[in-house]
Formats: structure tokens, sequence, C-alpha cells
């Protein structure tokens, strides 16, 4: 893959923080930021599309997505550089084959469930496993009966979530910030830092700013509809992204979600830097759940687990929080990294700022650049 290509999509799409499909705000941004036309199929918008015909053309780079995180690879393994329509390469003609397998196993076999996927077979590698891997630790089941281990009392959904709303400083104080500046540093590609600015502003504005070499790589959300660019680039997101983008955007998150799903659950959470947790899932009908761990002493969030729902299966995007500081009466993560199949990368903010002046200029759309 062309490096501008793939540090654009890589960490401009990471910045946004994968994909979380909220009910309630999803719908807010549907009927606020997208113009009622058309929604145009991926054969209409996309020269030589031949088995995902039919789905609407902003999943094509989700599907594209999964297929790469699947099989660890990049665009050009299938595609020819800067010709994507083209059908000169085997691995290309061969995923057309693979996808129309894996569709027909799950109609005949799971109800058209999305039970099989890419993943199910190639576990991260081009081809596809057929023999047991034997680790480094070995975890063998146990042969002998042993005794039950003793259930655990499980806390209620909103316990734990009242809990992280006092852990941050409750509600009062949180709607009491109408604006808040972070600089800091970005650690991405390895060890190189880079820096950042992320400009928020009360209820669902926001904007991050990352200085690279090649200019400034910018995600972005207005309260109606998110964005990113890079330099000669410009993505107006769809209405599932721009839903993405304004949790993030969300300076009261604590309070609001509690209202985002219909049902929670509470699971004894995994250890996560040395901390004990509570793991608290939140569903929707239909849609992909959002998992949040809390730190069991502190009620503090200290992970998100949230997923892409593309047509070919789950994205997941991975969020830790810590450095957890207090300014302007509220707790808030200091550093958080990010994660997505392929690629991570850590925030570091060393400077904060409250309720100074922004300009509503910063959260203006950029014009698209002129077509190539």
């Amino acid at each position: 893959m062309n490096r501008g290509r793939r540090i654009w999509i890589g960490v401009s799409l990471l910045a946004v923080c994968g994909f979380l499909s909220i009910k309630a705000f999803g719908q807010a941004s549907r009927q606020e930021a997208m113009p009622q036309v058309p929604e145009k199929t991926a054969a209409q918008q996309f020269k030589n599309i031949q088995v995902l015909k039919d789905i609407p053309a902003d999943q094509i780079i989700p599907a594209m997505e999964f297929i790469a995180a699947s099989l660890g690879v990049d665009c050009e393994f299938c595609h020819v550089e800067h010709a994507f329509d083209k059908d000169e390469k085997k691995p290309k003609l061969t995923a057309r084959k693979m996808m129309e397998m894996m569709m027909t196993i799950n109609r005949e076999n799971f109800d058209g469930h999305r039970q099989v996927t890419c993943y199910t077979c190639h576990r991260g590698t081009a081809k596809p496993l057929a023999t047991p891997i034997i680790t480094a630790e070995m975890h063998m089941p146990e042969m002998t009966a042993s005794a039950p281990a003793p259930a655990l009392a499980l806390p209620k959904p909103e316990e734990l979530l009242d809990k992280y709303l006092a852990a941050v400083g409750g509600a009062d104080a949180l709607k009491k910030i109408l604006t808040r500046v972070e600089r800091g540093t970005v650690t991405a590609f390895g060890d190189q830092k880079l820096p950042i600015e992320i400009y928020s502003k009360a209820p669902d504005e926001r904007v991050s700013i990352m200085q690279m070499k090649q200019g400034e790589s910018v995600t972005a959300y207005n309260g109606k509809q998110g964005w990113l660019s890079f330099p000669g680039r410009v993505h107006m997101m769809n209405a599932q992204e721009s839903a993405e983008a304004r949790i993030d955007a969300d300076m009261n998150f604590a309070v609001d979600v509690p209202r985002m799903f219909q049902k929670f659950d509470v699971q004894p959470g995994e250890q996560i830097d040395g901390k004990d947790s509570w793991l608290v899932v939140g569903q929707n009908e239909g849609q992909p759940p959002l998992k949040l761990y809390f730190d069991q002493k502190t009620g503090l969030l200290i992970r998100m687990l949230r997923y892409v729902d593309s047509p070919l299966g789950y994205n997941p995007t991975q969020v830790d929080y810590a450095d957890y500081r207090e300014t302007g009466g509220v707790k808030i993560p200091f550093r958080w990294t990010l994660a997505r199949p392929g690629g991570r990368f850590t925030i570091q903010v060393d400077q904060v700022q409250r309720d100074v002046p922004i300009d509503d200029a910063v959260f203006a759309p950029p014009k698209p650049p002129e077509p190539h």
C-alpha cells in the first residue's frame, strides 16, 4: 500500500477510535448530518464490483479493512496499486470465491447469520490455518473433575455506571466545563512522537489535529457531521462514522452512556495493567455491543472495546485509558492507547486548559480538494 495512503487510513481512522453504533446518537446524526438523497450501492460507485454489488457504497472500505485484518495483509496483496478495478492478481480472484463460499456456508448452515467469516480460517495469516499451532504456553484441558469455582457476586450495571460517574467528578462538575484544549504527543509508527492538539466544546464538538511531516491529519466532529482530512484528501463521514465521532466528542459521556443502550450485562473483567476490572456490556438489538471495563477499586473506565459492523464481519477497536488526573473538578485520562488489527498508537497529554475561548472556525468542515 502507498505509504501516504496507509498513514492516512491507519492513523486518521484510528484517531476516530473505531465504529460505535449507538442507537439514539446514530439516529440523530443521520437526521441532522446526512442529506436525503438516494444511497449509492457499491456497484454504482466503484468499478468492477462483482460480489458485494448491492451493499451501500460506504461499506466497501470497512469490508476491505476486515479482509486486510483477517489475512494480515495490505491492499496491494489483492489489488494493483492505483488501479483497484483491475483483475491482474490471482489473490483478488480467489478472494471473490472465498466471499461467495463464506456467504453460502452462512446461508445454508446458519440461517443467514454471519457465523463464519474470513478470520474463522485465516486467523491473521494470508493462507488459511489447517493445523493447530503449538504455542510457548500450553493450556491443556483438565482431564479430571474438579470442584466448580464459587459463583462470583456481580454488581448491577447501574451501580457500576453510577460509580463511574462519581469517580470522574459527577454530573454537575462535568456539565460546568464548556471547553477544553489538550496538547501533547502521539507515539506511532514505532517510536515516532508527533505533536497533537485536541479542541473540545460542549456538548459534542471536537477536533484533533496531529502534525505530521506530510502536513496536518485532522479528525473532527462539529455536532452534526464528522470528517477526516489529510493534505490533499478530505473524507466527509457517513452517518455511522459521524455517530462514532460524536461519542468521542461527547464531553458528558459518563452522564449519557446509561441512555445509549437498551440492555446492560455485567461480567467479571480481565486484569488490565495490574488492575482487576468489571466488564459492562451495552447492547442494542441488531447492533454490535460496546464493552466497558471499569477498575474495580476506583470505578474509572480503563478500557473500551467496540466494533465496526462491516458486511463481512466486525472490525474491533480497543481503547485503553490511563494516567487519570483531576482538572477543573473532573478526572480525565491524560493517556490513552488506541489499537486495531495491524496498528496502534498512544496519545499522551501534557497540557490541559478548560473554559478558554475556541473560535467556531476550528469546527468548520474543510472544502473538498479539487479532483485529480
